[in-house]
């Protein structure tokens, strides 16, 4: 098979890197890419939001499946211009992507499915949201309506906290996405992702994990796009996972295939857990990053056969081969990061570092430059490593961190201190 992943950050390198596991890969592009993904595969400058053009390239290039790795292209619709083209595509239609587009719409499809969530508000002026914080006192939570790139989340433990996200969002700090905003109650419990993957009919669950938001030690500072993740989440037993399916998972995919826009490709099922019983947080239509890279660790070559079983709506014939092991990543990050960081800074030491099946350093946020890596994001690299136990795991996945020459940049160095 002749492959295109779409995307160029930590995800699409440990997509990329299970795709390559599998024989039944003959050649893989991956557009537009980073400096490693360079390394195992080619990669294409293009403009993955405009389906039009990735169209075009698909069939230029014999491409035989398209995996769609972030949601901006799914959002803007590129996985139904590819199908309109007679491509295979792992991915949800656009109408299906409103999951992760507006959570809004993702509550709405809550309440008619019957799925547990958080109380919720959906506001389209501030006032109106002041008025409804200060009746329902802190703590609470304030969300973008739209995609914020992970970030229109904000957690606020004072009314006055509140006021002051409210006031940033509806004056633009998250351009577009927060024109519209969703106050939450504040769940308490356990967080955990788990990923399922639907073929319009059939939901094959591919594995847990936890991930860390906050930028420092201890879950303190403002949250990022993730600091790290281990699989599998010790919280999901047989018992949640089993709630987790039929009492959010399947009504919701019923409910859209009800309305006629039926999910297909990989969801991330945001979960909160308490007292065995999960409710939702939220939902993405796509891997999440970095818990993608410890799933990819684990998956391996099978990864693809999943994926392609999902395309084709094959689902009902799959299954899952989980190993007894564990995975950790740890997200190295620019000085600065989530706030402003500096670029350019030259990453040393890799090319020292095991490579195979237990080790794996991938890259987010890399470029090439004069024949060196270089740092060209806020999350730059995923040090990424699989053992008997989560304690091994981490471990080897520190013992990376520890081998890369690299001052300008920082990690947490508790991934996993729950657990462990």
């Amino acid at each position: 098979m002749n492959i295109l992943i779409l995307g160029g950050g930590g995800r699409e390198h440990a997509l990329a890197w299970a795709v390559m596991q599998n024989p039944k890969c003959d050649k893989l592009i991956v557009a537009p890419g980073n400096a490693g993904i360079a390394q195992i595969a080619e990669c294409a400058r293009l403009d993955i939001e405009d389906g039009g053009a990735v169209a075009e390239f698909a069939g230029e290039n014999a491409i035989d499946l398209v995996i769609v790795g972030p949601e901006a292209p799914l959002a803007a619709g590129v996985a139904d211009r590819l199908r309109d083209a007679g491509l295979l595509v792992f991915g949800p239609s656009e109408a299906a992507a409103r999951l992760e587009v507006s959570k809004s719409f993702t509550k709405e499809i809550c309440d008619a499915a019957g799925a547990p969530t958080a109380a919720y508000a959906h506001f389209t002026e501030a006032e109106p949201a002041k008025d409804y914080v200060r009746a329902q006192g802190a703590p609470l939570v304030v969300k973008a309506d739209g995609l914020a790139a992970g970030k229109g989340v904000i957690l606020c433990d004072t009314v006055e906290q509140a006021e002051a996200a409210l006031d940033g969002m509806f004056g633009g700090a998250f351009g577009g996405a927060g024109a519209e905003v969703v106050i939450e109650e504040f769940m308490t419990g356990e967080e955990a992702s788990f990923f399922v993957l639907v073929d319009g009919e059939d939901v094959l669950p591919v594995g847990t994990a936890q991930d860390h938001k906050r930028v420092g030690d201890g879950d303190t500072g403002p949250n990022t796009g993730g600091m790290g993740a281990y699989s599998p989440a010790p919280i999901m037993d047989a018992a949640v996972t089993r709630k987790a399916l039929d009492e959010i998972v399947r009504p919701t995919m019923a409910e859209m295939a009800r309305r006629g826009t039926p999910y297909s490709g990989v969801l991330y099922v945001g979960l909160m857990i308490e007292n065995g019983q999960p409710r939702l947080v939220e939902y993405n239509v796509r891997f999440g990053d970095p818990e993608c890279q410890v799933l990819m660790m684990r998956l391996g070559a099978q990864a693809l056969d999943l994926i392609h079983a999902c395309a084709e709506g094959r689902l009902s014939e799959a299954q899952v081969n989980w190993g007894d092991d564990h995975a950790m990543t740890v997200v190295m990050a620019a000085a600065g990061y989530p706030g402003a960081y500096e670029k350019g800074s030259v990453i040393g030491g890799l090319e020292a570092l095991p490579e195979d099946s237990f080790h794996q350093v991938f890259h987010a946020g890399t470029a090439e430059r004069d024949g060196r890596i270089v740092a060209s994001g806020g999350r730059v690299l995923n040090a990424t490593a699989r053992g008997a136990t989560l304690a091994e795991a981490r471990a080897r996945a520190y013992a990376l961190v520890d081998g890369v020459d690299w001052p300008e940049g920082f990690c947490r160095r508790d991934i996993g201190w729950r657990a462990l």
